[in-house]
């Protein structure tokens, strides 16, 4: 894989952070700003709808500028949006930063999706992909246990600050590594932004989107409220909290980079597998919390089957949306965004019903059934079987 690649990694590490950290510091938060902790968790809506408005808008705000010149200005303003959060002096600051970092990260994400497509041959992209994805379960694994242990021990804005630091080697490395004019199309001889954007009007881009955004949905659906599963239901100390998120993102970490070399040559084979997997797991997961031997070998496997599929699906996007080559990474960032800020607002809930904290558990099984109950009769949409795409390579 090209060295860029892992450049582009690193800064998705420091933005996967950023967007998962607050799960552990918004109380500290709270209390520093004098708001409640209710108040505080706004900051992450803010944070998910900055995601969905800013992956196409920005992509097309920037669709002119080199690859590389619009990856380093997302960057730099994201490092300045966490530097003015640490800095600020109060929750209105706080949370206007939080957006301005949300569009940030979503501009460079769909930038990014489209360049590492663009630096490797089509029958390598999922790879590609599977290493700048990497980035962010990596955060998962390490940058948010590390940006909680971090906040407790020094205060939130100390995490803000990290995040802002490691936003620096980034910002050099793609700026001496990712060559000036690769990975984005010239637009003065491409498609016009109204042909681009008429690509949402496929049917097959839509559906692998729609798709998406339910996987998505059904991931942070669970996740989110993991930490009343592991206290609560299976008995834990909170100290297992974090062990078990470690766990889920490892396990996430291990699916992309698996899917990575299945998705080019064999998507249907992920998703024919991984589906029915994925749809047992949450159920399973629902029934055995209380067992805390079970809970923890199935979030980790819960972990792979969920990135393995999206990882996969984002590959989909990138070759459905292929006549919008400055946009199609954007479709991809918002088609996730939205499933990630619908998940936790339907599994909310459930919280109240009689499933209680295994409520969300249920949720995401199903809204894994209805992505799988939409792929069926649209599994050749899916697969690329019928769009003239040779599935299967050597």
């Amino acid at each position: 894989m090209p060295f860029p690649l892992y450049l582009l990694a690193l800064a998705v590490f420091a933005m996967g952070t950023s967007e998962f950290m607050l799960a552990g510091i918004l109380p500290d938060i709270a209390a520093s700003l004098g708001v409640t902790v209710g108040t505080a968790g706004t900051l992450t809506s803010a944070y998910a709808v900055g995601m969905i408005v800013g992956a196409p808008l920005m992509a097309a705000l920037t669709r002119k500028q080199p690859g590389r010149a619009s990856l380093l200005g997302f960057v730099l303003v994201f490092l300045a949006a966490h530097v003015l959060g640490a800095a600020g002096p109060g929750f209105p600051v706080l949370l206007a930063t939080r957006v301005v970092a949300a569009l940030a990260n979503a501009g460079f994400l769909a930038v990014a999706l489209t360049t590492a497509g663009a630096l490797v041959p089509a029958a390598r992209r999922g790879r590609a992909l599977a290493v700048l994805l990497s980035g962010t379960t990596a955060a998962m694994v390490v940058g948010v246990p590390a940006g909680s242990l971090l906040g407790g021990l020094l205060g939130w804005r100390a995490t803000f600050w990290a995040v802002a630091a490691l936003c620096l080697p980034a910002a050099v490395g793609i700026l001496t590594g990712v060559p000036a004019r690769r990975g984005r199309k010239d637009t003065a001889g491409g498609p016009a932004l109204r042909a681009e954007l008429a690509r949402l009007g496929s049917p097959r881009l839509l559906v692998v989107m729609l798709l998406g955004a339910l996987l998505n949905a059904a991931t942070f659906a669970g996740v989110t409220f993991l930490a009343p599963v592991v206290t609560g239901t299976a008995g834990l100390d909170e100290l297992w909290v974090p062990v078990v998120l470690v766990l889920f993102g490892t396990g996430s970490f291990l699916g992309v980079t698996a899917a990575g070399r299945l998705s080019d040559r064999r998507p249907g084979l992920v998703l024919a597998v991984g589906g029915p997997l994925l749809l047992l797991g949450w159920p399973a997961l629902a029934v055995l919390a209380d067992r805390p031997v079970a809970l923890l070998v199935l979030v980790f496997v819960q972990g792979a089957l969920s990135f393995a599929l999206g990882s996969t699906l984002i590959a989909r996007v990138l070759h459905e949306a292929a006549g919008a080559p400055t946009m199609a990474g954007s479709y991809a960032t918002a088609a996730l965004n939205i499933g990630a800020a619908a998940g936790p607002l339907i599994a909310a809930t459930t919280l109240t019903t009689a499933a209680g904290d295994r409520g969300p558990l249920w949720a995401s099984g199903l809204l894994v059934a209805v992505a799988l109950l939409v792929t069926f009769p649209l599994r050749d949409v899916v697969t690329g079987a019928r769009s003239g795409e040779t599935v299967r390579r050597p």
